[in-house]
């Protein structure tokens, strides 16, 4: 048993441990209980789960979810267009996220998946510095995708 001022009293039977814990006004807690034999402290219970509380409160707050940002795009997409989703997908790398980038293709468009490869492989090597393909380009359906993550 280890009392409330942290010192090591050694094995003493439990109902002498709730007598020290009483005249001290605190609870006894287990704190191993499989341990041979159990290892019993004296402490304020209420205190010690509203720390453990605070604890995993902050670290909760200190973890980043990474959600994954969609970038839709066509084909034959207009050079300010693409340089506006460019400067979005870059603000989406700075926040720590990752990018799908969904290339849709539409009647006629399908014969010339060429031309969307070409427009993917863009956007690769445009953002090489700061992202690196987690799948790389394929087609599904109507649409090619490809994703993309920060570099740490």
């Amino acid at each position: 048993m280890i009392d409330h001022e942290g010192a090591n009293r050694g094995v003493i039977s439990t109902e002498e441990a709730m007598e020290i814990a009483v005249d001290a006004g605190l609870d006894l807690v287990e704190i191993q209980p499989n341990a041979n034999p159990p290892v019993c402290k004296i402490l304020d219970y209420g205190r010690y789960k509203y720390q453990a509380q605070k604890k995993a409160a902050e670290t909760r707050k200190k973890q980043k979810t990474v959600e994954i940002k969609e970038i839709k795009m066509r084909p034959n997409i207009d050079t300010h267009d693409y340089e506006v989703k460019m400067r979005n997908m870059l603000r989406f790398f700075n926040d720590g996220d990752k990018v799908k980038v969904t290339l849709r293709f539409r009647g006629r468009e399908m014969a010339h998946q060429d031309l969307g490869m070409n427009l993917l492989n863009k956007v690769r090597e445009e953002t090489s510095e700061i992202a690196k393909v987690e799948s790389s380009p394929k087609l599904e359906g109507r649409q090619m995708v490809m994703v993309l993550a920060p570099i740490k």
